[in-house]
């Protein structure tokens, strides 16, 4: 939908006049107060489609590549690792491969909560695209280390600069779309960055083929050119990413004053937290106190600590427990992922349509613990090949749900923050578990870190049946007047439902 000159004239005043009076105060599990939002300031339906869609186009297509290349450099240790990286560095000793995975998420989960602030300070478009950019100079970086230990630091480093993305991007999706909006667009965010880890392997062993040129070996390579990729992915990024809809900041003409507006009342009549609130400790630090909070972060942990293991060990397994050769182990990566994709679209679409979270989580797991067990324990290594799909589809399905589940359930701009930053921080906790529970000493079975990633499973159904229960109990007292819920200072927001 084209921006008409009358549409940029509309002052902000007018645009407030217009609003009706019950917008600030109204929400629901539906569609029609932002149907109301949409009559108010003029947009028929048809126009609202267009307009939501092209906010698709430029703000989920570009986080989802930056998310893509995010994703595909803090994997990539293990297409390096077969590809003569733990060789020439001396790495087959001990845990030594397993620090130097680990050592990312120690600094990616302690960096994260200043980052997520920091992106409402400064601005999604800087903020994210220089973040990008210097981890993609780290990753040049680490084409030349020459030990295990300067290899080591560098990835520390990397956890710093890469501590903010995923929050941020949660966070400032969240802030732009209703709640049953966001399962798709999680799911195709989170789809984009599947198509890295498919596509990895296959990048990394044509990058392998450059071994020995100007003198380097074909897993250096791997490092620079994604480093380069990184780089440029960053810069164009600065171009492309708009700030959050409240924001003062321009987003390259994107919206005029009145669309704007409009997505700022459809918010506001969905959960009613479009507007920025005065930053405050109370307000972020005492989210703290929702033990919901650390149930969602608790799942995220569960999810990751799967998805993580197979980003860095899948290669080696398929290489070491299945048979297969390196340049086959290196591309049979990808089509676990491509299956993972249709799953984590359909479980997006669906959530949105029946307006379901808790479910789909408990379906995702459910794929996981048939697939765990046929991937670890089946003789046959064709069969064990198809529990990577089931593994690979049902916890990276998870990941988009998990972020629907808590983003449907929150209320405020810095409780929201806040959650953002324990869930990915948990995510980041996940990937130190992660990278550990497939220890060298276990090959070629390794049953142990099959049982773990079982128990994570496991837990997360748990999980997801106690809040499940909860959301339950609190809604029918809400819907008797009892309760006010998701408001702390008790304003009197009495519309809000948890989402099962």
């Amino acid at each position: 939908m084209s921006s008409s000159p009358d549409d940029k004239a509309v002052s902000s005043a007018e645009l407030e006049k217009n609003q009706p009076e019950h917008i600030d105060h109204v929400y629901s599990n539906g569609s029609d107060d932002t149907e109301d939002a949409a009559i108010s300031f003029g947009f028929t339906p048809a126009e609202q489609r267009k307009l939501i869609h092209r906010i698709d186009r430029r703000l989920v297509v570009t986080v989802g590549v930056m998310y893509c290349i995010s994703l595909m450099d803090r994997t990539n240790l293990s297409a390096a690792s077969i590809a003569g990286m733990q060789v020439e560095l001396d790495m087959v000793k001990g845990y030594r491969y397993s620090l130097v995975t680990l050592v990312f998420f120690v600094t990616y989960v302690v960096f994260q909560p200043l980052s997520t602030g920091l992106v409402r300070k400064i601005g999604p478009r800087l903020h994210l695209a220089a973040i990008c950019v210097f981890w993609g100079a780290t990753m040049i970086g680490m084409g030349f280390a020459h030990t295990w230990n300067a290899l080591a630091g560098l990835r520390a480093l990397l956890g710093v600069f890469e501590a903010g993305f995923f929050p941020s991007a949660v966070y400032l999706l969240s802030t732009w779309y209703v709640r049953y909006d966001m399962g798709k667009r999680y799911s195709v965010f989170y789809i984009i960055g599947c198509v890295a880890s498919a596509c990895a392997g296959i990048l990394a062993y044509g990058l392998m083929q450059m071994d020995g040129l100007s003198g380097l070996g074909g897993w250096r390579w791997i490092f620079i050119i994604e480093g380069v990729l990184t780089c440029v992915v960053g810069f164009g990024g600065y171009f492309l990413l708009v700030g959050f809809p409240d924001s003062k900041q321009k987003s390259w003409d994107f919206l005029n004053e009145r669309e704007i507006a409009f997505i700022i009342a459809r918010v506001n009549a969905d959960r009613g937290d479009a507007k920025t609130e005065p930053f405050t400790a109370r307000k972020f630090f005492g989210a703290g106190l929702d033990l919901k909070i650390w149930g969602y972060a608790l799942v995220f942990f569960g999810t990751t600590t799967i998805t993580y293991a197979l980003a860095y060990f899948l290669p080696i397994i398929l290489h070491e427990n299945m048979g297969f050769s390196i340049g086959a182990s290196q591309c049979l990566v990808a089509p676990p992922y491509v299956f993972a994709a249709i799953i984590i679209y359909a479980d997006g679409y669906a959530g949105d349509r029946w307006k379901l979270r808790g479910p789909v989580i408990l379906f995702n797991m459910v794929i996981c613990l048939v697939g765990l067990p046929i991937m670890g324990f089946h003789k046959t290594p064709g069969i064990r090949y198809l529990g990577v799909f089931l593994v690979t589809a049902g916890a990276n399905a998870n990941v988009p749900a998990t972020m629907s589940y808590q983003a449907n359930n929150i209320r405020g701009q810095w409780k929201r923050a806040f959650c953002s930053a324990t869930l990915v921080g948990f995510g980041g906790v996940g990937g130190i578990a992660g990278s550990l529970v497939f220890r060298t000493q276990d090959a070629p079975d390794y049953r142990p870190g099959i049982y773990a990633c079982i128990a994570c499973a496991l837990m997360n159904i748990i999980l997801v049946l106690a809040l499940g229960g909860f959301f339950r109990v609190a809604n029918r007292r809400a819907a008797r007047g009892e309760v006010v819920l998701e408001d702390p200072d008790n304003e009197g927001d009495r519309g809000f439902r948890y989402t099962y």
